[in-house]
């Protein structure tokens, strides 16, 4: 019977590919290919500084992988990262590689992902550095960006004028737009500093001015990045905390109690009301780990019922983490990587929440959810937490994120589940997958090992290895019975749920963009 046992062992084995690189802790790993790569970055990309990787590192990367792929499927992820997983400076970057390579796609990609002034401003800072292999913008990107100026009126690209290098001025500068009448004619002479008719100023720039002049009571209707510079009293304060959008107030709870905001009778009431309505956070687009940096940086003098607000919102924003049928498990990486900031090191706006809290927050969302899952942190060990499924998800995802330290090594949650002889439908990985305590053991990773035993007993389960940083390596390659997810959205509880289910097959980023019009 032993010897039977060691032949399928051996048999067993000898199915695991062999790995083809390593990663960032020079452990075996198994290599995606380009146009994975790319769709990872594109989900995930934020071009900050992470644990293994710089920003210039990660930009030569994403490079690398737009000049190894086809331009059609640069321009589908262009409009994927952008109008599905909200990315800001990736979509950017793609679009100003298409610049140089495809005009035709560039044009094609422009308006369906410079949607805003900050798009924009990013557009021409990344054409302006020569990263993609031009100084300047050239005529068809001259033309298209006049073309979006033509496109808004003067209230929209005065509000959206907030923000420098390069300012909205200074693109007005760069590709001289001709005004369409006196209005626009003045409203460019304005932004450029130089001589113009007061007279024939759009409303909002001359209630902005009147206002600046202090001849005027009442605050413009202006965001807020267009009003904080300015002396303002409790009472425009007030006003402006009354008038905010939802992720204003979510990224200001603290200036605004700074500045006596909460202690107008209403105004708590008020803004905790914005802050958990369905419709506006649907239409902010939040990310639960953006509800999750609020909660966690919410100062003392912050209402109560405020906070329990954020707490409010954050399971409506996980509201379609999905009820998998069967037995789901859940391995939450908690080792000393995960420590790394989740969008990266960013010169003055590096975010306070780490790769930890992001699994942290995963494994309490789908525990929400599913009650009778197993949550098993790991690090060079499984570690034991008490985890309630009755609890919210911001106490569970803070139970699970201050454990932190230690080696990665992510075959260890499978390895306890194989020696308990435990039965699953659903393993989820949310890792940095830099596993490196596991390497040596065999022709494959560890993991791969310790997956393939696990579907002996499970020939049906499924498993996810969810990248909450973009990555070129993995310990589980593609195939029918493993996903690979780079992100952080609540959008990829859609596509376990779709994987779990078995109507989502692997490579799911690339059917995915390449369903994308073009």
């Amino acid at each position: 019977m032993m010897a039977n046992k060691t032949l399928f062992a051996s048999l067993r084995d000898a199915l695991i590919p062999q790995t083809d690189t390593v990663n960032s802790e020079n452990a075996p790993a198994y290599a995606l290919a380009p146009k994975q790569a790319l769709a990872q970055y594109a989900a995930t990309g934020c071009f900050g500084r992470t644990f293994y990787a710089t920003a210039d590192e990660q930009l030569t990367r994403v490079l690398e992988f737009c000049d190894a792929v086809d331009a059609e499927f640069v321009a589908r992820v262009a409009i994927y990262s952008r109008t599905q997983s909200f990315m800001k400076d990736m979509p950017a970057l793609l679009c100003a590689w298409l610049s140089a390579r495809e005009p035709r796609l560039h044009e094609a990609v422009f308006a369906r992902v410079i949607d805003n002034t900050r798009m924009l401003r990013t557009y021409v800072q990344i054409l302006r550095s020569g990263v993609v292999g031009r100084k300047s913008l050239g005529t068809a990107p001259k033309r298209l960006v006049s073309e979006w100026l033509a496109s808004r009126d003067e209230d929209a690209l005065f509000s959206g004028s907030a923000g420098q290098s390069p300012s909205l001025s200074d693109i007005v500068k760069m590709v001289h737009p001709k005004p369409a009448g006196p209005k626009r004619e003045a409203f460019y002479g304005y932004m450029l500093g130089r001589s113009h008719d007061a007279n024939a100023l759009p409303k909002l720039v001359m209630q902005f001015e009147q206002f600046k002049a202090g001849e005027a009571v009442d605050v413009p209707d202006l965001p807020f990045m267009l009003l904080s510079a300015l002396p303002l009293s409790q009472k425009d304060w007030v006003s402006i905390a009354k008038n905010a959008s939802w992720q204003t107030t979510r990224m200001n709870l603290n200036t605004f109690a700074r500045h006596g905001v909460f202690e107008d009778h209403g105004l708590a009431d008020l803004i905790a009301a914005r802050l958990r309505d369905a419709g506006q956070i649907q239409r902010a687009r939040v990310f639960p780990y953006q509800l999750l940096t609020a909660y966690r940086n919410c100062d003392a003098a912050i209402p109560e019922e405020v906070r329990n607000a954020l707490q409010d919102a954050m399971e409506l924003a996980i509201a379609n983490v999905p009820s998998i049928e069967g037995r789901v498990v859940v391995c939450p990486d908690v080792s000393g990587s995960m420590a790394s900031p989740v969008t990266g090191h960013r010169r003055g706006s590096t975010t306070s929440v780490r790769c930890i809290d992001v699994a942290a927050l995963v494994a309490a969302s789908v525990l929400r959810k599913n009650p009778a899952a197993t949550v098993l942190p790991f690090e060079q060990a499984v570690v034991s937490v008490d985890l309630n499924s009755r609890d919210s998800v911001m106490t569970n995802a803070g139970r699970l994120a201050s454990i932190g330290g230690g080696g990665t090594n992510c075959s260890a949650p499978v390895r306890l589940l194989n020696q308990r002889k435990k039965k699953a439908d659903l393993v989820i990985f949310v890792s940095d997958s830099e596993s490196w305590v596991d390497q040596g053991r065999g022709r494959g990773t560890a993991l791969l090992a310790e997956w393939s035993e696990f579907r002996q007993r499970n020939p049906k389960a499924r498993l996810v290895c969810l990248d909450v940083q973009p990555n070129q390596t993995t310990q589980a390659g593609e195939r029918t019975d493993i996903l690979n997810i780079g992100g952080f959205s609540d959008r990829v509880f859609e596509v376990i749920a779709a994987f779990a289910s078995g109507q989502l097959e692997a490579d799911h980023w690339i059917a995915r963009i390449e369903a994308v019009a073009v």
